[in-house]
């Protein structure tokens, strides 16, 4: 097992140093610049600031320095819109407020959405089945920037139960609202692989003969089946609980929770290179390492795959 989590290690390392690389140098060949305006900048006033944030050194240069600072210190340099402020700075302020919505959603999202496909799996063609497949193709069909509305006319409009924005210290009543939205196409996923993953399960010849012997259905599902099914879920869970964790840049950009998305929408339109590097940098390796845990896991589950 140690050997296998090293060979993943070393696949993983060049990976996010490649990912680095080539972020650096798409924000090199985007046109503009973060210093322009509609009046223009005086020459010597531009030549100022290039020297300023080390945009005066050649290409080879800069790129070797941020990729060292990157990798050695995890800094990504200051950003060029907020003033006396870091990207690191920024990351660590909306960071958390997206992590806290993406952890909710994570875990809504894995308990309704296993629940939902387990039942279907195991109830099959049953009414239970029906409903739930119902409800994760009604969730499937809304993504976010439906869903959020929605809620929003419905809870805070309507009914006036939930704010509909704002984030106060992340109190529960400025959470729900986000989980829900993030969550409910994640659910809708999950419950669609539960379910068909389940159900080819069920249908092994180990599963008939455990059925054979008298095993109840409760202890044939939790001890025999569940396990073997669980494969093709963790391998969606991977990118999925990445995309949820750094949350989705709909959800801080309507709720205005003044996560890292509402960061990078920000930036982006003000050209500020460095936080847009930072965030997909901070975005890509989450993934990368998520991914790893997936692949870890998967062999713990299946022996067969470390070999």
């Amino acid at each position: 097992m140690t050997a296998f989590i090293l060979r993943r290690l070393a696949i993983a390392i060049p990976t996010i140093l490649a990912l680095i690389v080539f972020s650096f140098l798409l924000m090199e060949a985007a046109p503009g610049s973060p210093f322009a305006s509609e009046r223009g900048v005086p020459p010597a006033v531009l030549a100022n600031l290039e020297a300023k944030y080390g945009l005066d050194r050649s290409l080879l240069e800069r790129m070797g320095i941020y990729v060292w600072n990157v990798m050695t210190q995890f800094d990504f340099g200051p950003s060029f819109k907020f003033k006396d402020r870091t990207v690191n700075d920024l990351i660590a302020q909306g960071f958390p407020v997206t992590l806290t919505y993406g952890f909710w959603s994570f875990l809504v999202a894995i308990t309704v959405g296993g629940t939902l496909g387990l039942l279907a799996a195991v109830y099959h063609n049953s009414w239970l089945d029906t409903l739930a497949v119902g409800i994760s193709v009604g969730a499937q069909v809304l993504p976010n920037f439906v869903m959020a509305p929605i809620l929003v006319l419905i809870f805070t409009l309507w009914l006036g139960w939930l704010p509909g924005g704002g984030w106060r210290g992340g109190q529960a009543a400025y959470v729900i609202l986000p989980v829900i939205a993030l969550s409910t196409s994640y659910m809708a996923s999950i419950a669609r692989i539960t379910r068909s993953s389940m159900l080819e399960v069920l249908g092994a010849g180990f599963i008939r003969t455990a059925r054979a012997k008298g095993l109840p259905m409760r202890r044939i599902v939790l001890r025999h089946a569940l396990k073997p099914a669980l494969l093709p879920i963790i391998s969606y869970l991977g990118p999925a609980f990445v995309g949820m964790i750094t949350g989705s840049v709909l959800i801080d950009v309507f709720f205005s929770t003044g996560g890292i998305g509402q960061f990078f929408v920000n930036s982006a339109l003000a050209r500020d290179y460095s936080v847009i590097m930072g965030i997909t940098i901070l975005i890509g390796t989450l993934t990368v390492l998520f991914n790893l845990l997936v692949d870890v896991l998967y062999a713990w589950i299946d022996p067969k795959i470390r070999y």
